[in-house]
């Protein structure tokens, strides 16, 4: 008697023990494959199209569409008003970032939707500033004027490049200024805007709005650009699009901006979260503007989401494949964009929900945004692509001769204390760093580099055969690829002409 109890005793361990190994075993075998953009290549398909003939327009949100599928990320080093203003112009949707104060974001997002589409937002410099901040905005935003304007931002005059560089930079603007500079309003026509500038062989020009306070300028590289600019992200009253950051914690924050821009973002790292959630659920009911809410990574996330919140107008997909991104190194846990996207698809297809998915990290060239589109995306979030444009607000860096601007990722220590320090209300929820600072090779102009992601996103959706976005999710198709072939895709067995000049330069200092 007492040998069977101590068996059955025993046998009932053993079984438990089991039961534990094969659950944990289960995850090793059940593991998905969690593919990235570097796994897989696009299948050259049969195309009835050229690429000109593609059309990447798509929803962003449930309410608003893109003429382009660009999204900026919203990092302090990536998107501020200006890089905002151009990616509306340019079709697509710049995301304040959120690493200031509550009024200074405000201000970002005012400036968006108060600026023309042929006008280049500047800031504000008086005629009690020194010549050197003068010539500091003119090399920033390459242009050979700065209006100056009053306390109360009327204008009052210029400064010229000739005038501010023939006098001591320390002086005060007025003794430098011109006041007889032509000036036009809002609301003029281009038309003659070009006459008056042409006329009067002018490089820039200054706008101001009816009470005579400044506006922008008007330059000639804006007006050559016009054509590029015919598709621009409007909202319904025909004022540029604009998203913004927010926290689901900081209700003040959300309500304040929900005042002035179209679109939310939720800029967690991980929103599936119960904390998250339930935040959300309260301030959803007290936001007019579309949410976007992210970052998510799997098919649990969209399910619980959904069933949790009312008022889901997109979602922003991927976890820690950021090129500045440190989160799967520390923590172990990733959800690559490529397979998050696919996970996040498939979801809301099994939940018959309509909502655009965002895309966001590790999106380097077009073909992986291409490759986003093959899995579900609607549109692609870019930091590392857009952080070296003139754009973005950090500065540009040069070692040896070469141009760099810094890129930093939101959760790196840098980030974090200059967000805390700017906003007191930032929830402190983690100790550890999870992004890193970085240079990133200068790119020169926005406009430039989003035209030749947008031409080469058409290439690529040209070889999949697909005239859209949306054809781009049933037509394309992927193949697994080896790590022999990932050599094999770039050029191989020879000495680029590049390469051959730095040997060269090395050869000649020896």
């Amino acid at each position: 008697m007492i040998l069977t109890k101590f068996l059955f005793i025993l046998l009932t361990r053993i079984n438990k023990l089991l039961e534990v190994w094969i659950m944990f075993m289960k995850k090793l075998i059940e593991a998905p494959l969690a593919l990235t953009f570097r796994d897989v290549v696009i299948l050259p398909g049969r195309s009835p199209v050229d690429p000109e003939e593609v059309n990447v327009a798509t929803q962003v949100t449930k309410n608003y569409r893109l003429n382009i599928p660009l999204v900026s990320s919203p990092m302090d080093t990536v998107t501020g008003a200006e890089m905002a203003i151009v990616m509306a112009k340019m079709g697509g949707l710049g995301v304040l970032h959120r690493n200031c104060s509550i009024e200074e974001q405000i201000k970002m997002a005012k400036l968006v939707k108060e600026a023309d589409v042929h006008v280049k937002a500047i800031p504000n410099i008086t005629a009690k500033d020194s010549i050197k901040e003068a010539l500091n905005v003119m090399n920033r935003y390459k242009i050979n004027i700065v209006p100056i304007t009053d306390e109360e931002g009327s204008l009052v005059g210029v400064i010229t490049k000739i005038n501010a560089l023939l006098r001591n930079q320390e002086e005060p603007i007025y003794r430098a200024m011109r006041g007889d500079y032509p000036y036009v309003k809002t609301g003029t026509r281009i038309e003659y805007v070009i006459n008056v500038m042409a006329e009067k062989a002018l490089t820039e020009i200054p706008v101001v709005d009816n009470d005579g306070r400044l506006v922008g300028i008007i330059t000639a590289e804006e007006i050559a650009l016009r054509n590029k600019f015919r598709d621009a992200a409007l909202d319904k009253d025909g004022r540029l699009l604009c998203a913004a950051a927010i926290s689901p914690f900081d209700e003040k924050r959300a309500l304040e901006l929900d005042k002035v821009v179209d679109i939310l973002v939720l800029d967690v790292a991980h929103f599936h979260n119960d904390k998250c959630i339930a935040a959300m659920k309260k301030l959803e009911k007290k936001l007019s503007a579309d949410i976007v809410i992210g970052n998510i990574g799997t098919k649990e996330a969209v399910k619980d989401i959904l069933s949790n919140l009312e008022k889901v107008d997109g979602f922003r997909v991927g976890i820690g494949s950021g090129s500045i991104c440190t989160t799967a190194e520390v923590t172990g846990a990733l959800a690559p964009t490529l397979f998050a996207v696919a996970q996040v698809a498939d979801a809301l297809i099994e939940e018959n929900a309509k909502v655009p998915v965002i895309a966001d990290g590790g999106i380097r060239v077009p073909g992986d945004a291409a490759k986003a589109f093959a899995v579900g995306a609607s549109a692609i979030m870019l930091g590392y692509v857009l952080a070296g444009c003139d754009e973005s607000p950090s500065p540009i860096v040069e070692i040896s001769g070469i141009k760099f601007k810094y890129y930093r990722g939101m959760a790196s220590k840098a980030a974090k204390a200059k967000r805390y320090a700017a906003d007191r209300y930032s929830r402190v929820v983690k100790d550890i760093e999870e992004g890193i600072e970085a240079l990133v090779r200068y790119r020169g102009s926005a406009v430039k580099v989003i035209s030749e992601f947008i031409s080469g996103l058409k290439a690529a959706m040209g070889y999949a055969g697909a005239r859209s976005v949306k054809e781009m999710w049933y037509k394309a198709k992927l193949a697994l690829i080896s790590p022999l072939g990932a050599q094999e895709r770039a050029p191989h067995s020879v000495i680029p002409l590049s390469e051959l000049k730095s040997m060269f330069t090395e050869h000649l200092k020896m």
